[in-house]
């Protein structure tokens, strides 16, 4: 009785939640990697996002967490999939070659060190004097340091939107 009472606990513990919310995470994300459909793919990747909510949640992030529901998986997977379907785009066909394999291999291989480094802890090392409050994080962010970058990814978001709307159009 005592063993089953220990696993329960450890179902609903912040560490299974986190593995489960990984696991599937790393699923979806392979997801988007591997369809061909681009429909299903972006589909994909909306369950990554949200699972990756989840997991800010669980590390005491409340507000992360909402911006990537709200933000990332609301907002630009609507713009997304509002590009794709514009778009009529197909489903990808198959294309091997050498450039593909070499390409794999390399991201591999970098995946492969990543994984070392994040297993052993090698360089993971706080910023010193680093305050992860809301109001901090929200200075940070909104400041002029990242101006330009907010003003040129919405010119990006603009463009791209544009470019999708002349491309359908010349196609009708």
């Amino acid at each position: 009785m005592a063993g089953l009472e220990r696993l329960l606990q450890f179902v609903v513990s912040e560490v299974f939640l986190f593995y489960v919310f990984s696991l599937v995470a790393v699923a979806s994300a392979l997801g988007v990697v591997l369809q061909r459909n681009p429909i299903r793919s972006a589909f994909s990747l909306i369950v990554t996002l949200c699972s990756l909510s989840a997991i800010y949640g669980l590390l005491g992030s409340p507000f992360i967490a909402a911006l990537q529901v709200i933000v990332y998986a609301g907002a630009i997977m609507v713009l997304f999939l509002f590009v794709l379907m514009l778009l009529n785009v197909r489903r990808e066909e198959p294309s091997g070659g050498r450039a593909t394999r070499s390409a794999a291999i390399l991201l591999a291989l970098v995946l492969a060190g990543q994984l070392g480094v994040a297993l052993t802890g090698a360089g993971v090392t706080p910023a010193a004097g680093f305050d992860a409050s809301t109001a901090s994080f929200a200075r940070v962010l909104f400041g002029v340091r990242f101006l330009y970058v907010f003003e040129a990814t919405s010119i990006l978001i603009v463009a791209a939107l544009v470019g999708a709307v002349l491309v359908a159009k010349k196609e009708l």
